[in-house]
């Protein structure tokens, strides 16, 4: 498996199939979080999408990879009530997620920005 379908299987499994075993699969035991919502390590990210609400759904896009660095452009549906475009980092150590980075943004619909783009690739 690269480390991008790594990536990929282990938000989808996570954030839409809400499958918990998943953190065993493809985190290391000492996940490192920089999101400051949210504290390091399985047990805090565990329980952090737990509380997300049913109806939330992270919807992947473009995804690249750089050694061990994995980036997934993404759409976070229902996150706090809002539709947020993330982009999320992580660094793969030993074929399992070590540590991870984000940034979230609002969704503005492309009729409503300045230049009438998409914020998130059409597909």
């Amino acid at each position: 498996m690269t480390n991008k379908e790594l990536a990929l299987t282990a938000v989808v499994d996570v954030f839409n199939k809400r499958d918990m075993t998943a953190f065993d699969k493809y985190f290391t035991k000492n996940y490192i979080q920089h999101n400051p919502l949210v504290p390091d390590g399985l047990e805090a990210v565990r329980k952090w999408v737990t509380s997300l609400p049913k109806d939330f759904r992270y919807d992947p896009g473009v995804i690249t990879e750089s050694d061990n660095i994995v980036m997934i452009h993404a759409r976070l549906n229902n996150l706090y009530g809002k539709t947020y475009i993330a982009v999320d980092i992580f660094r793969v150590e030993n074929g399992k997620l070590a540590e991870h980075w984000d940034v979230l943004q609002e969704e503005v619909p492309a009729e409503k920005s300045a230049n009438g783009n998409p914020m998130f690739p059409v597909k």
